[in-house]
């Protein structure tokens, strides 16, 4: 997914910081613009800042109170679950990590890899199961203990099929993001770790330059 424009190469944790709302939508042709409320990532906002809504990553048009604005052009809407927001819908927001911080998920860079679904979920006494699908081109990505980005929340993977895969959320992901919100059926952004897109290249070029 292309970066939207101004946007720098800040890398987030994948531990969302407070659930947003988006406030209105403006409809501007080839793109549009979101008024969202988030009280803790607005602290000190201004124009130019970066902050991932639901795991995309997007800048900050305008900030006023505890509102800021931010424009997403068309592919970004087309390729995540962002074209399926609208006025009232609850999203997962981040602000970008800061130097010398403890990354207390993955590196998640706010780049959406591709979408799924929500298909099931499991309920237990102290977490639940979630089932989500997952798109062919990304699969080989995804492994069990690994870490994949769903929403913008950094998450362990406990099972990976060839087309979906599960994790396990506990009562504060549940009550914090927008995972404890969505039902089957509901669309979710989703980000691989960045780490195994790197491997997968090295370990091409290295057996292209051995023939």
């Amino acid at each position: 997914m292309p970066q939207e424009a101004g946007r720098t190469r800040e890398v987030f944790t994948g531990i969302v910081e407070e659930l947003g709302e988006i406030t209105a939508v403006e409809n501007l042709g080839d793109a549009c613009r979101f008024r969202l409320r988030g009280p803790v990532v607005t602290e000190g906002a201004k124009h130019g800042d970066s902050i991932a809504v639901n795991g995309v990553c997007l800048t900050v048009v305008d900030h006023e109170g505890d509102e800021f604005t931010a424009d997403v052009m068309a592919e970004t809407l087309d390729r995540s679950s962002l074209g399926a927001l609208g006025v009232g819908s609850r999203v997962n927001l981040e602000r970008p990590t800061a130097v010398g911080a403890r990354l207390g998920g993955h590196i998640v860079q706010g780049h959406v890899d591709g979408t799924g679904e929500v298909l099931e979920r499991k309920p237990s006494e102290n977490w639940e199961i979630i089932k989500i699908s997952l798109p062919a081109d990304l699969s080989r990505y995804v492994v069990e203990k690994g870490s994949i980005t769903v929403d913008g929340i950094s998450l362990t993977v406990v099972d990976a099929g060839p087309d979906y895969f599960t994790v396990s959320l506990i009562p504060t992901t549940l009550a914090l993001t927008t995972l404890g919100l969505k039902q089957p059926g509901a669309p979710v952004n989703l980000e691989v770790d960045v780490v195994a897109k790197y491997v997968e290249r090295l370990l091409a070029s290295g057996q292209g330059a051995g023939k």
